[in-house]
């Protein structure tokens, strides 16, 4: 990813150096073309501004290929800026997966996942939510969660420990927001061991919370309840709703609120940065 993205800002090279930048097919026809236009030929021209044309279809197939989708080529010489954005990006998606939403990350995959998302937030900028509320619409799947390092549901929060101590497995995490009934679902799936015979358990908890909006970039959750349904071979059942701890009684580490700040948002991906400490990671569904 460092060679794409220094690819990415590098100037004219010359053609005994395309060999390595460009595809098999793109560099034989750039190539002829330098050498027929170095002798003169008048049958074909090839400038400075074709190349680059060249040069940014190549890198835009690149892209496309991992699903990331680039923005209209500037019909100038300089590189489109949205390719910088896209290449950064491509690394930060690279370097959390495989982390299993960072259940399996270590100290240095912490880190590198931190400034990879440091770069794209430089780069990209947190931009203004209250003009552009509406960007956050819609269900965000988590790729990768800091906190989920710490091995416990409950990320940076306590909650149930993962592994052999309880037989819970973690599956997809989501997002779902509604700007307009300011609803804020984080929804959870889950498997349930169970002892043998008995098949594991799989359900789905909906932790329903309001939002507001702080500022340009930073949201506040309120919690309200907690849904749990069975899914797979029990999904006949009707969810039931767990009954919410009383706020006496509820430790001071969880006050059923919390707050994050978006500091990298477009069309298909979003980062967030906790009132924890929290990096967050999400892509829409």
């Amino acid at each position: 990813m460092v060679s794409l993205t220094s690819f990415c800002h590098s100037s004219l090279p010359s053609s005994s150096s395309i060999d390595s930048l460009l595809p098999t097919k793109t560099h034989t026809v750039i190539t002829r073309a330098l050498k027929f236009h170095s002798l003169g030929g008048d049958h074909l021209r090839f400038n400075r501004r074709q190349f680059h044309q060249k040069r940014s279809f190549a890198l835009r197939s690149a892209v496309d290929e991992v699903v990331i989708v680039p923005s209209t080529p500037s019909s100038n010489t300089e590189e489109p800026k949205s390719e910088p954005v896209a290449s950064l990006k491509l690394k930060l998606l690279f370097v959390v997966s495989g982390l299993n939403k960072g259940l399996t990350a270590n100290v240095n995959d912490i880190r590198k996942a931190d400034a990879a998302a440091k770069e794209l937030e430089a780069t990209g900028g947190p931009g203004d939510l209250s003009v552009d509320l509406d960007r956050l619409q819609g269900r965000w799947k988590l790729i990768y969660s800091s906190a989920f390092s710490s091995r416990t549901l409950g990320g940076s929060r306590p909650g149930p420990p993962t592994g052999r101590l309880l037989p819970i497995t973690l599956g997809q995490v989501f997002q779902r927001i509604d700007i307009l009934t300011k609803d804020f679902d984080n929804i959870v799936e889950l498997e349930l061991g169970a002892p043998w015979p008995l098949p594991a358990v799989e359900v789905t908890a909906t932790l329903a919370h309001k939002f507001e909006l702080i500022g340009s970039s930073k949201v506040k959750i309120t919690f309200e309840k907690t849904t749990v349904k069975a899914t797979g071979n029990l999904s006949q059942l009707p969810p039931l709703e767990l009954p919410r701890i009383p706020d006496q009684l509820r430790p001071s580490s969880n006050t059923g609120s919390g707050e994050f700040e978006v500091t990298y948002l477009d069309a298909d991906t979003r980062i967030t940065r906790g009132d924890r400490g929290e990096l967050r990671v999400f892509v829409i569904s």
